[in-house]
């Protein structure tokens, strides 16, 4: 990391084991805040904002490996979660760093955005979009992107984290998505890897997504979230800590089978 950047580290809870919380396309790192008082409970947990003048891939993953040695000195590994953009970084990481990531977890996100003219009118329409709009368009797509038992609350504390994010980090990132793509490279994902997939997301087609994953990549383990949208972390029937105890990962390439309950299906690759 350099002097320059402001990562906004935040660290919580007094466990050994360290987890690393990857944001998404908003980039703050706020919008895990139902999660973290939960997993601060067994786990030492970091939350960061990612740069928003970030030109490659490689500077976001150089980025998260001085969070993993900040959050977990002793050991310089941690369980490395990623939210959609941030899955796409998490996966990153774990191909650059295998050695850092104890367990590696993947929530609706991709190993490459097709069709990819949608990112490029994306940022094109984010560049000529008046910035101030963004809360209305947030709002008006609340229905297509959010869990449908999520309450109006947490969808205003949304709208409000979200506010804060920048259009530069916005169309920067999109334009990361636009060099991005693992596909040929799952097979090297050494941690244990979990996937986790919102059936009812209409932003990415994360069942679909993580089939095609999780069959590429070793030992790997899938889980459908039922009943849910694109943004489910802040919905109140998703409790990370509850995901990581019933899949309980092992340290072996094998991955440990996941108990189903609580928050979905979960199938084996």
């Amino acid at each position: 990391m350099t002097d320059t950047y402001d990562a906004r580290l935040s660290l919580q809870g007094p466990g050994d084991e360290a987890v690393v919380l990857v944001p998404g396309m908003d980039g703050t790192g706020q919008l895990f805040y139902r999660q973290v008082p939960s997993l601060a409970g067994a786990y030492r947990v970091a939350t960061y904002a990612l740069r928003d003048d970030a030109r490659t891939l490689d500077q976001l993953v150089a980025d998260l490996a001085g969070i993993v040695d900040a959050a977990a000195p002793a050991t310089g590994r941690a369980i490395v979660i990623g939210e959609s953009f941030g899955g796409a970084l998490a996966m990153s990481f774990a191909l650059a760093h295998p050695e850092k990531v104890q367990a590696l977890v993947v929530l609706n996100s991709f190993p490459y955005f097709a069709p990819q003219a949608r990112l490029h009118l994306a940022a094109w329409g984010l560049g000529v979009l008046p910035w101030g709009a963004m809360t209305l368009i947030r709002r008006l797509t609340a229905f297509r992107m959010h869990s449908r038992h999520t309450h109006r609350d947490e969808v205003q504390q949304f709208l409000a984290l979200t506010a804060r994010a920048s259009r530069d980090g916005y169309v920067g990132r999109l334009k990361l998505l636009m060099r991005y793509d693992v596909r040929e490279r799952l097979q090297d994902l050494v941690p244990p890897t979990l996937f986790l997939a919102a059936d009812q997301d209409h932003l990415v087609s994360s069942v679909a997504q993580a089939r095609f994953m999780a069959a590429r990549t070793p030992g790997a383990v899938m889980r459908v979230l039922e009943g849910h949208g694109h943004i489910c972390l802040i919905a109140p029937d998703v409790d990370l800590r509850q995901i990581l105890n019933e899949w309980q990962p092992s340290s072996h390439p094998a991955r440990a089978p996941l108990a189903t309950g609580g928050s979905g299906t979960a199938t084996t690759a």
